[in-house]
């Protein structure tokens, strides 16, 4: 699907955009005026109506991905353009400047288009990348289904602790509830895991990855010398490593889940912040220039 967006129809937005930018290109080299080019001759003019047209364009496809009814093309179409079209710009708006630059609002609306143009250079790269790890790491589940794995374990640990002595049980059942996946943003992102276990006597501690709580089976398991009590320790140490397992899954889920969507919380308001310095910078030429 996302591949599609870069060779939609045999690439048919890069040629033209391809097409645009030589376009461009030929008119600053052939441009030759006693002024130096930018913005304020025709050649700048030109250029900058170009740009301002594809930038408010651009912008539509938040809107146009809404309208399911729209017969003005398929948002696999209106997608791959804003992709190539968009890259253009950086070349379409640098030669409408003529390469000059400053403190002023008009460098601004420069610097926030690229912004928005290089945050969405990632979108595109994650959105061609990361589906397929989701799909890798899930194998094909989703994550409704890997949490109720995790459930169906809990249940089985649960019944296997009831015959160990209650401090064991008390640690294992703790592990169980104070099980954290997820959390603020950083988390996510990080896939930190913030699990905790009650120890005997160590109290609450860090249950990363599971790995504190089943240590202390183990070592209970090599400590032991009743064989029924062996086999429960035995197969609680079997389910805590798969719960484990599953629970690394669940968090770089999310973790994948997050990085898909976290670009849009830079690129959408970029976007708008964009159109709004474009349009003082529009303002500002016709009416002070």
């Amino acid at each position: 699907m996302y591949q599609s967006l870069i060779t939609y129809r045999g690439g048919r937005w890069f040629w033209i955009s391809l097409l645009l930018c030589a376009v461009a290109i030929g008119l600053y080299v052939w441009h030759d005026l006693p002024q130096p080019p930018g913005g304020g001759t025709w050649l700048g003019y030109t250029l900058g109506t170009i740009g301002a047209v594809l930038i408010l364009w651009l912008t539509y496809l938040g809107r146009r991905k809404r309208n399911y009814t729209s017969k003005l093309g398929t948002v696999h179409g209106w997608t791959s353009a804003h992709i190539y079209l968009g890259t253009s710009l950086i070349i379409i708006a640098t030669l409408h400047a003529g390469f000059q630059f400053g403190w002023n609002v008009h460098t601004l609306a420069y610097v926030l288009m690229l912004l928005v143009i290089f945050s969405g250079f990632f979108g595109v790269w994650a959105y061609l990348r990361y589906p397929e790890l989701l799909s890798d790491n899930t194998s094909g589940k989703t994550r409704g289904d890997l949490y109720r794995e995790v459930a169906e374990i809990d249940k089985q640990v649960m019944r296997q602790v009831k015959h160990l002595g209650s401090e064991m049980s008390t640690a294992v059942a703790s592990s169980l509830e104070r099980t954290v996946v997820g959390g603020g943003i950083i988390a996510q992102l990080t896939a930190r895991d913030d699990s905790q276990a009650m120890m005997p006597g160590r109290g609450l501690v860090a249950n990363v990855g599971q790995k504190p709580i089943l240590d202390l089976v183990v070592e209970q398991l090599s400590q032991t010398s009743h064989r029924e009590q062996a086999s429960y320790l035995r197969e609680i140490s079997n389910l805590i490593g798969a719960r484990g397992r599953l629970l690394e899954r669940i968090r770089r889920d999310v973790q994948i889940q997050g990085l898909l969507r976290i670009w849009l919380y830079f690129h959408v308001p970029l976007a708008f912040a964009c159109v709004a310095a474009l349009i003082v910078h529009v303002f500002s030429v016709f009416v002070y220039w």
